[in-house]
């Protein structure tokens, strides 16, 4: 259940994002589904057409990221004393809130429903970068466990991106450094093929 806290940050999120929502129907739009809607409403922001799911696909939910982190591990070459922290090898572990309650998302990287304990893995599709954040991206689910809200994902949009970038710097073997991101997690049902 939502705190008044947590209903008063999500919906001045979905306010913010909801100005930045386009006007066309098949990529935008605010989707609700229950009484404290209000709380849940997520808008779809502009997709860059190189991380579109592919045409025909609907809406399945969005998400904000009310919480999250990127862990990253230090890389050291053979034979060196230091490394650095690589934007590759990253390990995500998020709060979302959107359409369909609370998703948990963690490494795999997969996608649980607290709700109905649906859960999903996808893998990277195309990304799109943004300057001085993770990459927008489009993801295709490879995996699906469960009856639920996730049930029918075929593609996952992140959108919206802000921080989470691997540190700069040199770091020793084994050392690792969790940087806060944000981002808008979209969900798709593709058109069958």
């Amino acid at each position: 259940m939502l705190t008044t806290r947590s209903r008063i940050s999500a919906v001045a999120v979905a306010a913010a994002i909801g100005a930045a929502t386009v006007a066309s129907p098949a990529l935008a739009g605010v989707h609700t589904d229950s009484v404290e809607a209000s709380a849940r409403q997520v808008g779809v922001p502009l997709i860059a057409k190189e991380i579109r799911p592919p045409a025909g696909s609907k809406l399945v939910g969005a998400y904000i990221v009310v919480s999250g982190t990127q862990t990253y591990t230090c890389a050291v070459p053979e034979g060196a004393a230091t490394g650095v922290f690589t934007g590759t090898a990253s390990v995500p572990e998020a709060q979302l809130i959107g359409t369909g309650g609370r998703i948990h998302h963690f490494g795999g990287p997969s996608w649980q429903s607290l709700r109905d304990g649906s859960l999903v893995t996808a893998s990277r599709a195309a990304g799109v970068n943004v300057d001085g954040a993770i990459p927008e991206l489009l993801l295709k689910v490879e995996t699906h466990s469960g009856k639920g809200v996730l049930s029918r994902a075929d593609y996952i949009n992140r959108l919206r991106t802000s921080g989470g970038v691997a540190p700069a710097g040199s770091c020793t073997a084994g050392q690792k450094a969790s940087v806060p991101y944000g981002s808008i997690y979209v969900f798709w049902d593709a058109p069958a093929s």
